[in-house]
């Protein structure tokens, strides 16, 4: 039997499919497509909210499951729709309108409908065919169309709305959707699919003016012909075609950009460049509405971040505490600078090394606050990703001054260090929580004669401790927050999944798999064989970011899923068996040399249908999340320069980093979810204001603060990043090293207010 399938956000099911191609095959040739599709939506109770059945939404899943060859559609009418004809007025003889807005005279915005107003809906497909650089598409589902009209110069241009992009990563991180938010509140987004202004109408600031006019418009009929008022608009711009000025003026905001087609399906324009993502939300909380109310609103006062994140740690000393919180300021400001150059000062630099040298203290106890902090932030939320990774630090030139340390890297390297498996919290969106658990060790110079057989001897304890820190965060955040502890093919340990299944509160699990592990079956007995003989239950769409050995691009996957049951390992038959939910995803045409995308992943969390199983999918996408974490602190904190006299001072000095690492990148992620907050949320008014005077001196200072958005960039700018329109969005090390030109930016301008007499 087929497996399901997802198409235009709805499911049909095995028995679903059966019942059209059974329908299909009774009614012959006396059935039409439209008649099927009448007929699917009334066994889905595929409504808008007015009642009404959405006949064309269906009418395209259906074509989309003819062309998956799950079904079979009934035979096209002949001659059912013709393609318009084509605007025949050549813009070359066309005159040429050059005046100032105000003497176009009266515009007025024109609906257009193909029952009510049949010659204007013909004109509107004329001149988007002729003059539109993607020409005339049937719209199907939801629509508006517009022709704009002058008093005194007739026909300026035409615009249409549509229903919005099923995904796009920038519009659903700026608005902080997870995946039932987003079904649920989908259809509240609206597409400005076409905008024309025709190209003999040359008037300055026209397309501004025509948009805030659409955009007043649009929410009224919408609401009138559909029951409900959409709260955001979105469109796409070509950006090597386009600037897309007017929307800019037109008060737009620029998220960034799609990775090449607009939908996770495949649609007719699928493979078209990349294109900027502009929204332009229709009521003052359109966010929020559109998360079904959930709030992410930050801290207004910034000085507090230090406090927040360091002052409850438990050092047993309210002044060990205000040094910490002191401290961690200092390595936040300078975060690639050593610790003399980061405290400003001899007295500050040895207070610093005194604290980090404590006997009594601990990475334990310096991250205890923060640990606090990130559990608050994680209750916060419906689903977090407890993401655990090994990574190495690297001290080889400092071995000989650093005691306390081991080998690292191959066995022949002679590299020595402390090995460092951590765990940092993430929403499914991939916004970074903050640091759970961190683990650091030096391994032992000698190999033992026997390797140790139980887990608890072996290094791999570390994953089942990460766990157990997890399942803690599970606990303390309640049943409102689903926890999931995600690993890499390194997690596939048996022992693990055996403690995940038989606890009754805790983390979920989600690992890939790398042993083709026994399993319970009759005609299989290797997992990895089971699974890839399963029928495909669906496609899925994921973005593959650029690596040594491919190019970007968005991989079409196949997704198999199923129950199974696996079998203990050779000598470890007490540990019993355990069921698990498995999902195999494997790219079945991968680009010319390169290779096929495949993962299999194993969880506790369960996988009843397609959907749920492209959920898995995305959340173990987030994984990688962390390696950018290690890369900002290994490169940004430069923790593997730290000079210092034993292992215990770098493990204090590591937990301080960690916490400065997770604050850049959460500056660097929430500019982009969250761009329009403003600033304070990071940056004290000091700060930003002396930013602002640096960076753009020519410009008067605002009264209100400045967007998270635009003083990230222009942190960013300060350390590099040139702002160009192809460069996207600033990236941690542009920040970390313009956080440090900030910082010796403020202090002048604090000196300078102050030897005036100023309050700064």
């Amino acid at each position: 039997m087929d497996g399901a399938v997802v198409v235009s956000g709805r499911e049909f099911t095995p028995e679903i499919l059966t019942k059209i191609r059974e329908q299909v095959a009774v009614g012959g040739a006396a059935l039409t497509r439209a008649g099927l599709s009448r007929e699917v939506c009334e066994w889905l109770n595929w409504r808008d909210p007015m009642g009404r059945l959405q006949e064309m939404s269906c009418r395209r899943a259906l074509q989309r499951l003819s062309e998956l060859e799950r079904i079979t559609l009934p035979v096209a009418r002949a001659g059912a729709r013709r393609q318009p004809d084509r605007y025949v007025c050549a813009s070359s003889k066309e005159p040429v309108i050059r005046c100032a807005l105000d003497h176009l005279g009266k515009i007025a915005v024109v609906e257009v409908s193909a029952e009510r107003t049949p010659e204007l809906s013909k004109q509107w497909n004329d001149l988007i065919a002729a003059h539109h650089y993607l020409g005339y598409v049937p719209a199907v589902g939801r629509q508006k169309r517009y022709l704009i009209m002058s008093e005194r110069q007739g026909c300026l241009g035409a615009s249409s709305f549509s229903a919005a992009a099923w995904r796009c990563t920038a519009r659903d991180r700026w608005i902080g959707w997870n995946e039932q938010e987003r079904r649920a509140h989908l259809q509240a987004v609206i597409a400005q699919s076409r905008f024309l202004i025709l190209p003999w109408v040359q008037v300055k600031n026209l397309a501004s003016h025509l948009l805030a006019r659409l955009a007043a418009r649009v929410v009224d009929d919408w609401r009138e012909t559909y029951g409900y008022a959409p709260l955001l608009l979105e469109t796409y711009v070509l950006g090597k075609q386009f600037a897309g000025t007017c929307y800019r003026a037109a008060g737009w905001l620029h998220l960034g950009q799609t990775a090449g087609c607009s939908r996770n399906e495949r649609t007719q324009h699928e493979g078209v460049d990349v294109k900027e993502v502009f929204v332009h939300p229709l009521c003052a909380r359109a966010r929020e509405r559109l998360r079904g109310g959930r709030s992410t609103a930050r801290s207004k006062k910034d000085g507090g971040w230090a406090e927040h994140e360091f002052a409850g740690a438990e050092l047993g000393d309210r002044r060990l505490a205000r040094r910490l919180v002191e401290v961690g300021r200092d390595f936040f400001a300078h975060p690639q600078a050593n610790i003399p150059h980061a405290s400003h000062s001899a007295k500050r630099a040895r207070a610093a090394y005194r604290l980090l040298d404590h006997p009594e203290l601990g990475m334990k106890e310096f991250l205890s606050a923060h640990v606090r902090a990130t559990t608050e932030r994680a209750a916060a939320e419906k689903v977090v990703l407890a993401v655990q990774d090994t990574t190495s630090l690297n001290y080889t030139g400092i071995k000989d001054v650093c005691a306390g340390l081991g080998p690292v890297g191959t066995r022949t390297s002679g590299a020595r260090g402390l090995i460092v498996h951590d765990t940092v919290v993430f929403t499914p969106q991939g916004l970074p929580l903050g640091v759970l658990d961190a683990q650091v060790w030096a391994r032992a110079g000698e190999k033992t004669s026997r390797p140790a057989r139980e887990i608890a001897e072996k290094e791999s304890i570390k994953w089942l401790h990460s766990y157990e820190q997890a399942s803690r965060l599970a606990v303390d955040c309640g049943t409102g927050t689903t926890v999931v502890s995600v690993g890499d093919r390194e997690a596939d340990l048996y022992e693990l999944f055996i403690e995940a299944h038989g606890r009754r509160t805790g983390a979920h699990l989600l690992v890939r798999a790398c042993q083709n592990r026994r399993i319970r079956s009759e005609e299989y007995a290797l997992l990895f064989d089971y699974l890839h003989g399963l029928d495909a239950a669906g496609e899925y769409d994921v973005a593959v970011a650029a690596g040594p050995k491919r190019h970007a691009r968005v991989a079409r996957l196949s997704v198999r899923f199923s129950t199974v049951t696996l079998r203990p390992p050779r000598g470890k038959a007490a540990l019993g068996v355990v069921e698990l939910h498995a999902v195999l995803v494997r790219e079945e045409d991968p680009p010319r040399d390169e290779p096929a995308l495949e993962w299999i992943l194993l969880t506790t969390l369960p996988v009843d249908d397609l959907r749920s199983a492209c959920e898995k999918i995305d959340w173990y996408s987030v994984r990688w999340a962390i390696e950018v974490f290690h890369r900002t602190l290994k490169s940004g904190c430069r923790m593997e320069d730290r000079q210092l006299e034993n292992a215990s001072r770098l493990e204090n000095c590591l937990a301080i980093d960690m916490v400065v690492a997770w604050r850049i990148l959460h500056l660097r992620h929430l500019s982009r979810v969250d761009p329009d907050a403003p600033c304070t949320v990071y940056f004290e008014p000091h700060q930003w204001e002396a930013l602002y005077a640096v960076t753009t001196p020519h410009q008067p200072r605002p009264t209100e603060p400045i967007t998270i958005r635009q003083a990230t960039r222009l942190v960013a700018m300060l350390g590099g990043f040139l702002a160009r329109k192809s460069d996207g969005e600033p990236g941690a090390e542009t920040l970390w090293r313009g956080l440090q030109t900030l910082d010796a930016i403020c202090i002048g301008w604090l000196a300078a207010h102050r030897a005036l007499g100023r309050d700064p």
